[in-house]
């Protein structure tokens, strides 16, 4: 697939009458000679390439701001505390990702790479460190609250700044690993009077299945097992212990695990789609690509907008200013939840447990 790169062109091979994508173009395949060609971008005349580019430069400026300020808030308005250190981690990934865009818009608006081949690796490295940085983050967090209202003495005693952040290294470690082969596969080709940045898998067998695959379980389906676990385990405990009379923990966790099966499904449906596509239709799996990718995407910006929405009291909270309302969301340590363990356990539950 074309890992962000929103090239997802099928070409025709004549001789066997198979469907080629451009990861697998191979110089010696028979091809007009390049100078026949003069590329000219067809993304203006079709409706769903400039939806396509609309969307992703709005995504760019909601994600960007959004997620700037998220950083301007917790990384230097707030006091350092374990739920600023999930918050300012998550930012800085999703903000590292939107600095990136421009070149991917750029990219599909011309149906051309022109921004060299260590660009070429580079933007498609740092694109799957954000996926995978992400994913692990919000695992992270998701264990965090779920041990916080396990065992809130526990929590309270062994939680702190510094072994957020050694989670966090880990985090961002196993994904760069994660990550490498796309520093790896990316290469740069010449076709049809155009340059493509693609995943040149062609000189390893098998590694085309191995990493669509590897993405997959390691950045989707485990993940998100954990996640549904862990909100599970804290659901069945606020219910156990009748905390049902508020719905906010409900519909915070319900919004968190929603965003992230809505955003990433469609994105890993259509790659594993794509192993075969000789058996499938190419424009849908072409088309699936392009918004799968795009909605992939929209999981940076809309982060700093959940931040907004997990504070309680959100009514007094709208009256305020933004930076106000985020401020507040952020440094709220699930109140709602501590004060029922306060009452249950007797013990200061002043260890997060915001949901």
């Amino acid at each position: 697939m074309g890992d962000y790169s929103f090239d997802f062109n099928y070409d025709m091979n004549s001789e066997n009458n198979t469907y080629t994508y451009t990861y697998t173009y191979q110089e010696n395949e028979t091809t007009p000679r390049e100078t026949a060609f003069i590329h000219v971008s067809g993304c203006l005349k079709e409706i769903i390439c400039v939806a396509l580019v609309v969307v992703n430069i709005l995504i760019f400026i909601l994600g960007f701001c959004g997620n700037a300020v998220v950083i301007w808030i917790s990384g230097f308005k707030m006091n350092k505390s374990v739920n600023t250190t999930w918050y300012l981690s998550l930012a800085i990934s999703d903000f590292i990702f939107c600095a990136c865009m421009p070149v991917s818009i750029a990219n599909m608006l011309l149906e051309e790479w022109i921004f060299g081949l260590f660009m070429c690796k580079l933007t498609s490295f740092v694109m799957f460190l954000n996926m995978f940085s992400s994913i692990f983050l919000l695992v992270v967090i998701s264990a965090d609250r779920c041990v916080s209202v396990m065992f809130p003495v526990l929590a309270q005693n062994r939680r702190s700044v510094r072994k957020a952040s050694v989670m966090v290294l880990l985090a961002w470690a196993a994904s760069v690993a994660f990550s490498l082969p796309s520093l790896v596969f990316r290469d740069l080709t010449s076709h049809m009077g155009r340059t493509i940045c693609f995943n040149n898998y062609t000189s390893h067998q098998h590694s085309h299945q191995t990493m669509a695959v590897t993405r997959f379980v390691g950045g989707f389906v485990v993940p998100f097992l954990i996640i549904i676990i862990c909100y599970s385990v804290i659901i069945l405990k606020l219910k156990s212990n009748k905390m049902t009379k508020s719905t906010k923990p409900f519909k915070v966790m319900s919004a968190l695990i929603a965003t992230f099966f809505v955003c990433w499904l469609p994105y890993h449906v259509f790659i594993m789609l794509e192993l075969n596509h000789q058996h499938h239709n190419t424009e849908i799996i072409t088309l699936g690509l392009k918004v799968g990718t795009s909605m992939a995407t929209a999981n940076s910006f809309l982060n700093p907008l959940l931040y907004v929405f997990m504070g309680n009291d959100f009514k007094q909270k709208f009256r305020s200013s933004l930076l106000s309302k985020m401020e507040n969301a952020m440094g709220e340590d699930g109140r709602t939840t501590s004060r029922y363990l306060s009452r249950s356990s007797s013990v200061d539950t002043r260890a997060s447990t915001h949901i």
